[in-house]
């Protein structure tokens, strides 16, 4: 399946849902006119899909294949375009680095 075959879906999906209809109509609308989305509204469209249940919906509907069919699209433009972030904060001034990621072991 398609980017924008996935968020037509997602938008045919998303009735009763405002959040996830406006996110996926905003998605869908610019697939079809630039044939790009960013993906923060990507991510915005599964987060407001998993939140408000729909997510779980289709995948109750929809056999695995079809339901991976339909999401995989949308998570891998995702995961192509979201910059990774690291939860580690550094060591703070005055401690000791930690010894697993230090560039010498302690003696």
């Amino acid at each position: 399946m398609e980017l924008r075959d996935a968020t037509l879906m997602m938008l045919t999906e998303s009735a009763g849902h405002a959040e996830l209809e406006r996110l996926a109509r905003q998605a869908f609308d610019a697939l079809a006119d630039r044939g790009e989305v960013h993906y923060s509204v990507l991510d915005d469209m599964i987060g407001a899909a998993s939140g408000s249940g729909v997510l779980g919906a289709l995948r109750a509907k929809y056999s695995p294949a079809a339901f991976d069919a339909l999401l995989m699209p949308i998570l891998s433009e995702i995961g192509e375009h979201k910059p990774i972030t690291s939860s580690r904060r550094p060591p703070a001034p005055g401690r000791p680095e930690d010894p697993l990621t230090a560039p010498a072991w302690p003696s």
